[in-house]
């Protein structure tokens, strides 16, 4: 899908940085040769997502290069698309600064922002990413100047997220908040099983056994929502009103039966950088006969605020509001209708 791609794997460039995302679902790869740099979005299967040309190491040609993007060297820009026609020094010290949903990334040299590679550049689109020292719009790199209005506070969220996350405290305050909206909406705490291992996100199930006139146990995840999904931008107006979620289900059944559930669901938008939402379906992932609620059904529909389940609106963060979407068991042929 990528217009160009390095042929390091030749010899014939080098690798000067190499910055994966926090939830190991992308990986920053930055390359250069003599004549110019380059920095790839990639997956942890080599797939290129994005890619930005950054710097023009030597004079630049009047019109794209074909035989040194046939040869698979990165791109040199032609002159009337780049701040320095004469070209410009080796880049100096690079570091990465991850969009929250980890899907996009901002990388920097020597603290000035030198390109932005969002999750929703597309080389297969002609959408490349940002680059600092481009001119106008190319297949190569489009003028970060021209989008710095809109990417700044997407920038500005990145980092005082990432400050905050990596703070003292930050997820035992986070998922105090979350536990104790719970209380307030299901009552009094059961078990609680860690759903994460050592990955991000971290995320929990927390048990809530009947209560009142419930009678059956529901359990949440915890800790979803404090992160931002990846891809809500490309597929929804409102971003901010669908990218927070946690996970819920209803079962009169073992609990634990139904935990496993969440475990299979609770970090998948990160590692497969994707989205979850109202009326999505997911199929589950082992032998039918496994799946946690009975072998009769195929996966589940995800629905926010179904008849009968307990409200669990109001709570919100990040200045953002927390949906929480009910997993329900369905067969194949509900899970097809569901497409439709």
């Amino acid at each position: 899908m990528a217009i160009f791609r390095s042929a390091s794997g030749e010899g014939q460039t080098e690798v000067v940085l190499t910055a994966g995302n926090p939830y190991g679902s992308r990986t920053l790869v930055v390359e250069r040769d003599e004549d110019a740099s380059v920095a790839y979005l990639c997956s942890p299967d080599g797939a290129v997502h994005g890619a930005v040309w950054l710097a023009n190491h030597r004079p630049a040609p009047p019109v794209v290069d074909l035989a040194r993007l046939n040869s698979g060297l990165p791109p040199l820009m032609p002159r009337a698309n780049t701040t320095h026609p004469t070209g410009r020094r080796p880049l100096g010290q690079l570091t990465a600064l991850w969009f929250e949903e980890g899907d996009g990334v901002a990388v920097y040299e020597d603290d000035d922002l030198l390109a932005v590679i969002p999750g929703w550049a597309d080389m297969s689109r002609g959408m490349p990413g940002y680059a600092r020292d481009a001119v106008g719009e190319t297949p190569f790199a489009w003028a970060l100047s021209e989008a710095l209005e809109g990417l700044r506070p997407r920038i500005a969220n990145a980092r005082s997220y990432w400050r905050w996350r990596h703070g003292d405290g930050s997820w035992a305050s986070f998922q105090q908040f979350v536990m104790g909206h719970l209380e307030r909406a299901l009552g009094p705490a059961g078990r609680y099983w860690d759903a994460s291992g050592e990955r991000m996100p971290t995320v929990g199930i927390t048990e809530r056994p009947p209560y009142g006139h419930r009678e059956f146990t529901v359990l949440s995840t915890v800790g979803m929502s404090c992160q931002r999904m990846p891809t809500v931008e490309q597929w929804i107006d409102r971003p901010g009103a669908y990218a927070r979620i946690e996970l819920a289900v209803a079962t009169r059944e073992d609990p634990r039966e139904a935990a496993l559930l969440l475990v299979w669901l609770s970090q998948y938008p990160w590692h497969s950088v994707t989205w979850l939402g109202h009326g999505h379906t997911a199929k589950w992932y082992h032998e039918p006969a496994t799946f946690p609620l009975g072998p009769q059904y195929a996966g589940v529909v995800m629905m926010a605020d179904p008849p009968a389940m307990p409200d669990l609106s109001g709570f919100a963060f990040g200045g953002e509001p927390v949906r929480w979407l009910w997993l329900q068991p369905v067969t194949i042929e509900a899970m097809d209708e569901h497409r439709h």
